[in-house]
């Protein structure tokens, strides 16, 4: 009984996600009805006694607090930290001025499609600094799409590109990253450097070659071309000197220089270097305008936490308490108990499971929203059947990212399409060839390494 009473509650929390519901709230009660289910049923209690307030009903609260209360401390300042650190280099122009210095040596080649993927490879490398699809993506809007249009890349292909410079979520700054580290029990440094970095670097490699193929075939057919490619795009050009570019590079340089892998005797983590990051862009920028005028620009940076807070953080409790829920009720017991007894093979389950977070991806339109609901999840399944949490982490979060990036309703489809004045759906017709051969290539290259 309460195994289809489990399926019920996924399949309307799914459903009304699907249908653009917001997603605290529906993870938020879909959560409390599978704890209330596993009460009923017998099967568990939200919380236990040492930390229960006495009361089994205020206990579905009580334990909403604590998953609060631990995530805001932990692994949510690291988030908001990078949130904060991101607007503010996007508030004093730094962002931008990286983005023209890495993008400027593409302007030399002459072949449009060699630049179209070099500039998706020079995509992804920005967003190791630059975390946000959608910022990342307008910028490139402003930089790349100009160079790959005069050079007779169709409007679509160059927005296609642009639309997936993000979409593989790479680097200790992305909020994936992070709950990723987290749940493998690993430093994001380590996470970064020893897993993602190889395994999304050989994808990055693939998706560019795909580009340059699949943009070139729809190019020679036609498609696409009845967009005018007379469309200006423009964003206020914010001034910053050429040297601001080191600036969003300073607290990967920080993170990466006191780690396990090169300064080991101190200790600095995610939350610590964003505010030593944004404490010297503010000395910067009060040398360059004045105390008076910057010292108020840090409300910027709390801004972007209060916002990460609102939009991320949240969603990250919200994912929590669902998986506890179905962890409480016992369906998720079941579903590895159904799974070992059929004796499927460690490898098909992690394909299974990336599948699962990749569709969800595309209905969704987010990476984080289904990643953070079953990154949770994880720790438990690994032990049951026997491997560590990264082999099966590693390749849900990349393919939720790439997964994104097929979906018409994504932030960055919607904004770049917008933008260029094409329809998110040919965007979609571009970019989902190459992000199927990037999901096999992330999901091999994981198993590879990590089973």
């Amino acid at each position: 009984m309460t195994t289809m009473f489990s399926l019920a509650v996924i399949f309307i929390t799914g459903f009304l996600i699907f249908r653009k519901y917001n997603p605290q709230a529906v993870l938020f009660f879909g959560g409390l009805l599978l704890l209330i289910g596993a009460i009923v049923g017998g099967t568990g209690v939200p919380l236990a006694e040492s930390q229960s307030s006495g009361s089994i009903l205020l206990d579905l609260f009580t334990f909403i607090k604590v998953k609060m209360s631990s995530t805001v401390a932990g692994l949510g300042l690291y988030i908001m930290a990078v949130a904060g650190f991101a607007k503010y280099m996007d508030h004093i122009g730094a962002s931008q001025v990286l983005v023209q210095v890495t993008l400027k040596p593409l302007q030399k080649f002459q072949s449009p499609y060699m630049v179209l993927a070099l500039g998706y490879l020079a995509g992804q490398l920005l967003n190791v600094f630059i975390p946000s699809a959608a910022g990342l993506g307008l910028l490139l809007m402003v930089t790349l799409y100009p160079v790959l249009t005069k050079l007779g890349v169709s409007k679509v292909s160059a927005v296609a590109v642009i639309a997936t410079s993000a979409c593989l979520d790479l680097g200790p700054a992305s909020g994936n990253s992070v709950m990723a580290a987290t749940n493998s029990g690993m430093d994001v440094t380590e996470y970064f450097m020893n897993y993602q970095f190889l395994v999304g670097g050989v994808t990055a490699i693939a998706i560019a070659i795909m580009h340059f193929f699949v943009q070139r075939y729809y190019d020679a057919k036609g498609h696409g071309a009845e967009y005018s490619q007379d469309v200006e795009v423009d964003v206020k050009d914010k001034e910053a000197p050429i040297w601001y570019c080191l600036l969003p590079l300073v607290p990967l340089v920080l993170i990466f220089t006191f780690s396990k892998m090169v300064i080991s005797s101190v200790k600095i983590d995610i939350a610590t270097a964003m505010f030593l990051s944004v404490t010297i862009a503010l000395l910067c920028e009060v040398i360059r305008k004045g105390a008076k005028e910057t010292l108020g620009s840090l409300l910027v940076y709390f801004d972007g936490m209060g916002n990460a807070f609102a939009r991320v953080i949240t969603l990250i409790v919200a994912g929590q308490v669902f998986a506890h829920g179905l962890k409480t009720i016992g369906i998720l017991d079941t579903a590895i108990n159904a799974a070992t007894s059929a004796s499927i093979p460690v490898a098909v389950l992690v394909v299974i499971m990336v599948v699962v977070i990749a569709l969800f991806s595309i209905l969704m339109g987010s990476g984080n929203a289904p990643f953070f609901s079953f990154a949770a999840l994880v720790p438990d399944i690994a032990a049951k059947v026997g491997v560590g949490p990264i082999a099966m982490l590693l390749p849900m979060q990349l393919g939720s990212g790439i997964a994104r990036s097929m979906s018409p309703i994504a932030g960055v489809i919607i904004g770049v399409a917008g933008i260029a004045g094409v329809s998110p759906f040919d965007i979609v017709k571009r970019t989902a060839p190459v992000m199927v051969v990037a999901l096999v290539v992330s999901t091999g290259m994981s198993l590879l390494l990590t089973l």
